[in-house]
């Protein structure tokens, strides 16, 4: 027991890499979280109680060795840890840095559960990948052998980009199209740099690139360049465009009134040091203004978070349920309050006042019984309505799915009621022969871990497809 390098929970406390302070953070958009030195790592690590029944992992959707990387880090094994790591996830990296750990991985670890506090799992799992690409463990893909079948994924979000990783380490041959001028879709884009810093999205984008995955950038299918047309020249194709339509409220079109993923680009590509004219107009600048954010999911606290960095002088998140109930991160909560955003919960927009936005109308709520599923629904207070002055609204409400059939032209591909791509559940085959979908267009709007998971299983089901395809040709 001398030499045990594990079971350190019940002396080693719970310890979260430095946090930079709220005054300094919320003048850049530089990740907020220092990196772990490697005896802190390893020692964070070692709390991990190596569980007989890993619930940290069942709750994980990749499903990642979690127990056995934390043990390897521990012991000092770390490239062993990145080659555990990466086997169950295409980008460990990215998932440590954005993942929700407290609703998934760290939210069910045992020791959490016995009062202990958690293993810090998702800041282990960033420190090995930063540490294998520091290091050069990271290679660029290079299959045994190359193929001569060919897939193009329409999307380069991460679950195309997992699909495009799968695919190519099996020498398929793989061509990647998407709207956006980068690769990384949500990633690049919609996320913003204090969470998961750009140049973490391009070092994967160059891994792919030098691994010999083909990119179509600038590429709006159904106007650039037909569905019909990339059907036509691989054998199979893979839609992964992610879910990008925003939802909207009645009477929303004043000037002033944004949506969320609008708000979010033009912010990340002024990161980038892009020509952004209505980031320069102030029409998608929060300097100097009253923020109101109505809505409480990650995209939400992205939004409010954002705003704090650009100079708002008040920044408020309107939400209809209560902070227990409200879907965003926890952590991701307490983040903002500290860096000064003011969270108005069981309030919902009625309204706003302006041709220009000068307010928004705001109605009280309470939470009623609950319903089967038990959550609660919110109900209005009669004669509890107040403006709440604003200069700049941004709607956070969530993403539907844009109508793909119409938009692309194509015949025959089946959508559910909601309008998400009808696909296997196993599998994500569509109605279409040859055609796959995985992340988000299939699912709705979700997490990109789920997505990561959606893409290689899709992956998967497409080698398995052009195999069944090449024996039929060979008979």
């Amino acid at each position: 027991m001398a030499g045990q390098k594990m079971l350190k929970f019940t002396a080693v406390e719970r310890e979260m890499p430095e946090k930079r302070p709220p005054n300094l953070r919320k003048e850049d958009f530089g990740e907020i979280y220092a990196e772990y030195a490697r005896e802190k790592a390893a020692e964070q690590a070692s709390r991990c109680s190596q569980c007989g029944v890993p619930y940290c992992q069942t709750h994980c959707p990749l499903h990642n060795n979690i127990p056995d990387w934390l043990r390897l880090t521990a012991e000092g094994r770390l490239e062993e840890a990145y080659e555990v790591s990466q086997a169950t996830n295409t980008f460990p990296e990215i998932c440590g840095r954005i993942c929700p750990q407290d609703r998934l991985c760290e939210g069910n670890c045992v020791i959490e559960q016995s009062g202990h506090g958690t293993v810090t799992i998702g800041s282990v799992e960033k420190y090995i990948t930063d540490t294998a690409f520091e290091k050069g463990w990271v290679k660029p893909i290079r299959p045994h052998a190359e193929r001569s079948e060919s897939v193009g994924i329409i999307g380069a979000g991460p679950g195309g980009l997992a699909a495009a990783d799968i695919l190519r380490r099996q020498g398929v041959q793989v061509t990647v199209y998407d709207r956006y001028d980068r690769g990384g879709g949500l990633l690049t884009y919609g996320i913003p740099g204090f969470k998961l810093e750009k140049d973490i999205v391009m070092q994967r984008m160059a891994q792919l690139e030098d691994g010999g995955v083909q990119f179509v950038l600038n590429c709006n299918v159904g106007e650039d360049l037909s569905f019909d047309a990339i059907r036509g020249k691989h054998d199979a194709v893979l839609i992964a465009t992610g879910v990008y339509k925003t939802r909207d409220l009645p009477d929303s079109n004043a000037d002033g009134i944004v949506n969320a993923i609008d708000y979010l680009t033009a912010s990340n590509r002024k990161s980038f040091g892009d020509d952004v004219p209505e980031f320069d107009s102030g029409e998608l600048n929060a300097d100097g203004k009253r923020i109101v954010v109505i809505g409480g999911g990650d995209t939400a606290m992205d939004c409010v978070r954002t705003a704090i960095r650009q100079g708002a002088t008040s920044v408020k998140c309107l939400y209809r349920r209560d902070r227990a109930n409200m879907p965003g991160s926890q952590r991701e909560v307490q983040n903002a309050e500290e860096e000064g955003v003011e969270f108005v919960w069981l309030s919902a927009p009625q309204g706003f006042e302006g041709d220009a936005v000068t307010g928004v109308k705001v109605q009280k709520m309470r939470l009623g019984a609950p319903d089967a599923t038990g959550r609660q629904a919110p109900e209005i207070i009669e004669g509890s309505d107040y403006i709440e002055g604003a200069d700049l609204v941004i709607k956070a409400l969530g993403f539907e799915p844009e109508d793909l059939p119409k938009l692309w032209g194509v015949d025959g591909l089946e959508v559910t009621r909601w309008g998400t791509v009808k696909a296997d559940f196993n599998t994500g085959a569509t109605s279409l022969e040859g055609v796959y979908a995985a992340g988000d267009i299939v699912r709705g709007a979700s997490l990109v871990v789920w997505a990561i998971r959606d893409g290689r299983d899709a992956a998967t089901a497409i080698l398995e497809y052009l195999g069944q395809a090449s024996s039929v040709a060979a008979e």
